[in-house]
């Protein structure tokens, strides 16, 4: 698994286990569950937001989700494999 990130690794690999990274319960597309996955996650067990504010994360008053709500481009509240990889493929520091 290190080895995906090393910096001889392919891209097409770092975007697919990144993707895994995000994708918490393995239906293949990345969505509000698997987003508050990610904030109760960075958050840790210590603090734990409200509901109320978790959905404010969501709802595009976050510039980090807000990169989330321009990927989704069929508008499906859910990011696809191809439209993770379009917005990855933009970030030059991804790689």
């Amino acid at each position: 698994m290190m080895s995906v990130f090393s910096e001889n690794a392919p891209k097409n690999v770092k975007v697919h286990y990144a993707f895994r990274i995000y994708d918490f319960n393995g239906d293949d597309m990345i969505d509000e569950e698997d987003l508050r996955n990610v904030i109760s996650r960075l958050i840790g067990t210590e603090k734990q937001l409200s509901e109320e504010n978790t959905q404010k994360l969501i709802d595009n008053t976050n510039p980090v989700f807000q990169i989330f709500q321009e990927a989704d481009l069929d508008d499906d509240k859910m990011l696809s494999y191809a439209e993770f990889e379009h917005v990855i493929s933009k970030a030059p520091d991804f790689v």
